[in-house]
Formats: structure tokens, C-alpha cells, sequence
């Protein structure tokens, strides 16, 4: 812990304990994600930072609304209630109270919100990793294990090859749970099954475990997956290669074809109607197509499997 993660921990760890239950699904993506931060400590530091990024944007946007007085910005038009007549007199006061509160409830809450799933997303990119250099990494173990060296320094050589990525790294946390914690390769295997994000590796290991328990042929056991999943990392990149086609045709349907279509015609549109400022167009051009763009980048980056 750092010294700021130690001050928000004095602030609010006792609290904090006693809403273990409440955020279990949280301190399990906080064990998948390998992140070094107790639940304690991290949602200590959530309530701290959402507090202060709160407060920040309150006092940002109250400033600028008390500064450029943009209640005055808003016009009354037809009838409205007396009331409102009494309170004009008091609207940047009022216009800035709001701005405070509201920006201090928005953006402190997306603060608080950001934290909760963060470590989520990195279970999930960690999940994608191990799922794609499992194969390699198996086959790396399987060569090991064919020259006969024993199962728990297989693990321990795999955890020092950085380049099977997080594969390597549940590697290192069972290297770990035996030397440094005295465990057992049956124990530590369960262990790390039991909180790491990929369901490949979750079976993978519970399968060793259960070679290693009955005294079969782990060897026979890693060659086995190793071809396993081959053949499914192929079928995996088979069908991404086939979605990504369908996801650029659609591209150019959605994203070429279609706002050009819709631009000729709201051109034409503008000039039959002589409008001067035609809205529509606008919105196509500076809105439809770039965030729609963006939006089919983000797709295909989320679906893209780790190289």
C-alpha cells in the first residue's frame, strides 16, 4: 500500500469490513485480476477518490456557472407559475447550487462506479490472455514433463517465461503458494483454479489435480490438452476471422453506404425545401458517423483474442 491507499484505509477500513458480503462478486474480481490490493484498502480508496473527484467537479462547475452567470442563459417563454417570478430574483444563486450538488452526485458516482468495475475488465483482458497462450504454454510444460522433471517445478519453470504472458503469471502464483506458503501442488493448484478467470485454465488444473491425485500419466494428461485446445484455438480464430467479415460488411452498409445515401437525399430535401440550416445533415455528418465509427472500433477491439 502507498500512503494514500494507508489514509483512505484509516478513514474507512473498519466500515468497509463489515460489508464483505455485499461486495462479494467484487473482492472475487479483485483475486482474478491478480490486482495486489486488499478489498479493504481498495474500496476504502473508492469511497476517498469518488469523495474527492465529487467535491472537485462541484467546485469546478459551480464556479463557472456563479462566473458566467448561465442561469441568465435560460429563457421563460409563455405563461409559468408565479413562483417562478419570486425565485428569477435568486436564480444564479440557486443555478449554482445545483450545479454543485448535481455535479458532485454525477461525477463522484461515476468515480465510485469506475472503481467497481475496473477490476472486472482486468479479469476479463487477463481471461483472454491466458486463453490464448494456454495452448503454448501446455505445450512448454508437456516438453518439460516428457524429459521427467517433476510436476511442481514444471510450474515453477513456466512461471519464469514471461513470454506465455498470463499464463505464465497463474504459473508463478502456484510456484508461489508452494514455496513461500508451504503448500502442496494439489493445494496450491486448487487454490489458484479457484480464482482464476479462464475456465480453460480453471479445467486444466483441476485436471492435473486429478491426475496427480490417482497417480496417472500427467504427461499423457498435457499432451492430451495441449492438442485439445489447438484444435480449438483454431476454431476460435476460424470464427473470428468469419464474424470479422460480417462485422465489415456491415461496416460499409451502416457506415459508407447508408450516411450517403442519407446525405444525397437530405441534400436534395434541403434544396426542394430551401432550408438554410439543415439540422439532419448536421447530425449525419459531426454525430452519426463518427461515433458510429468509434463504436464499431470498440467492437471489434473487445472481440479481437490476445496474439
Amino acid at each position: 500500500m502507498n500512503s494514500y491507499e494507508r489514509f483512505c484505509f484509516r478513514l474507512f477500513g473498519n466500515r468497509v469490513k463489515k460489508k464483505r458480503e455485499k461486495y462479494a462478486e467484487l473482492r472475487n474480481d479483485l483475486l482474478s485480476a491478480r490486482m495486489k490490493v486488499p478489498f479493504e484498502v481498495y474500496i476504502s480508496t473508492a469511497y476517498v477518490s469518488s469523495f474527492i473527484a465529487g467535491i472537485c467537479s462541484a467546485v469546478a462547475l459551480g464556479f463557472l456557472t456563479f462566473i458566467f452567470n448561465l442561469p441568465s442563459l435560460i429563457i421563460y417563454h409563455g405563461a409559468v407559475p408565479e413562483f417562478m417570478f419570486v425565485i428569477s430574483e435568486y436564480s444564479l444563486f440557486i443555478g449554482t447550487l445545483l450545479a454543485i450538488i448535481i455535479s458532485f452526485a454525477v461525477f463522484g458516482g461515476i468515480t465510485f462506479i469506475i472503481f467497481l468495475v475496473y477490476p472486472s475488465v482486468v479479469a476479463g483482458n487477463r481471461r483472454r490472455n491466458i486463453d490464448a497462450t494456454l495452448p503454448y504454454a501446455i505445450n512448454y510444460i508437456t516438453a518439460m514433463s516428457t524429459a521427467g522433471i517433476p510436476p511442481a517445478e514444471v510450474f515453477r519453470q513456466l512461471a519464469g517465461s514471461p513470454i506465455y504472458g498470463e499464463s505464465a503469471t497463474e504459473a508463478r502464483y502456484i510456484a508461489l503458494e508452494i514455496d513461500l506458503f508451504g503448500r502442496d501442488l494439489i493445494d496450491a493448484l486448487r487454490l489458484i483454479s479457484a480464482t482464476t478467470p479462464s475456465m480453460r485454465m480453471k479445467e486444466f488444473l483441476q485436471g492435473s489435480m486429478g491426475c496427480i491425485s490417482s497417480g496417472s500419466n500427467l504427461t499423457d494428461y498435457f499432451r492430451t490438452k495441449a492438442d485439445q485446445y489447438a484444435l480449438e484455438n483454431r476454431q476460435t480464430q476460424k470464427l473470428f476471422l468469419d464474424t470479422l467479415g460480417l462485422i465489415a460488411e456491415s461496416y460499409v452498409t451502416a457506415m459508407v453506404a447508408g450516411p450517403l445515401f442519407l446525405i444525397i437525399l437530405q441534400s436534395i430535401m434541403s434544396i426542394l425545401s430551401r432550408q438554410s440550416q439543415p439540422f439532419f445533415l448536421y447530425i449525419i455528418i459531426y454525430m452519426m458517423i463518427p461515433f458510429g465509427s468509434i463504436m464499431f472500433v470498440i467492437l471489434i477491439s473487445s472481440m479481437t483474442p490476445e496474439t
